[in-house]
């Protein structure tokens, strides 16, 4: 590893189980020497990237705040999807979210919410389930099949848990269905008593780049309101794509 990637190695031990490490467990787990890995923890902290804590421990830093609200200022995503997520929300009592798929993460990166009493056990910036939800699927449906047949074969018993399938060919059966449909609807796998609908969103890419979603409490949202909202999500998700389209021009021929 070249010294920005052994940066990155140390900024990524940082996860919602592990949000603070000390030194001599970075060292454990990274291998790298104590004068290179406190050259790196100096530079991280200098950017403000990582800061100490109680205990000699470090946690991430002010610096990642601000990154965050530039990314929400910059991202056409959030831009473009605003107005979906405000119809949504004014058409049924939901919360309505805009997720990035990368790498192998589903993450909420703004929301709208006209619940009264919203539930969701994944609030903006918390990684999403991979294996169970509508939003899992809607981005999964368009992936290519090795792709889904490597995701399929490593999340095969969670996908079983929710009744998508204990094979990964019964697992391609059913993301094959999603895309045919072109909008996917999972009832309480995330979050119990709780309706999810998601439909892709791309940016001229082949593969999705993000999903538009809602989710509502299923007893207040009858089957004849899920389908119509199924077509709107869809809908919607389709607008926001074409329009990324033409912020991403050069992603045409990708």
């Amino acid at each position: 590893m070249n010294a920005a990637d052994r940066l990155l190695t140390v900024l990524g031990l940082f996860t919602e189980e592990r949000p603070e490490w000390t030194a001599e467990e970075m060292m454990q787990v990274t291998g790298f020497t104590r004068p290179t890995l406190y050259r790196y923890l100096k530079s991280l902290r200098d950017t403000g990237l990582i800061t100490p804590v109680f205990g000699a421990a470090y946690a991430l830093g002010p610096r990642v705040t601000e990154l965050d609200y530039l990314m929400r200022r910059a991202d056409p995503l959030i831009a473009l999807g605003q107005p979906a997520l405000e119809t949504l929300a004014q058409t049924h009592p939901c919360s309505a979210f805009l997720v990035r798929w990368y790498g192998r993460k589903i993450l909420c990166v703004s929301s709208q919410v006209s619940a009264p009493h919203p539930i969701s056990s994944y609030p903006r910036g918390r990684p999403m389930p991979l294996a169970r939800g509508a939003i899992s699927r809607a981005i999964l449906a368009w992936l290519s099949k090795s792709e889904q047949e490597d995701i399929g074969g490593a999340n095969l018993t969670e996908f079983a848990r929710v009744g998508i399938g204990e094979t990964v060919e019964e697992v391609r059966t059913t993301l094959r269905k999603v895309r045919r449909d072109g909008v996917a609807i999972a009832h309480g796998e995330v979050t119990p008593g709780v309706v999810g609908i998601a439909a892709p969103i791309f940016d001229a890419g082949s593969a999705p780049a993000a999903a538009l979603c809602m989710t509502a409490t299923e007893i207040d949202t009858s089957p004849q309101q899920q389908a119509a909202l199924a077509h709107k999500v869809r809908d919607l998700a389709r607008t926001i794509s074409e329009q990324l389209t033409v912020a991403y021009p050069d992603r045409r021929s990708a």
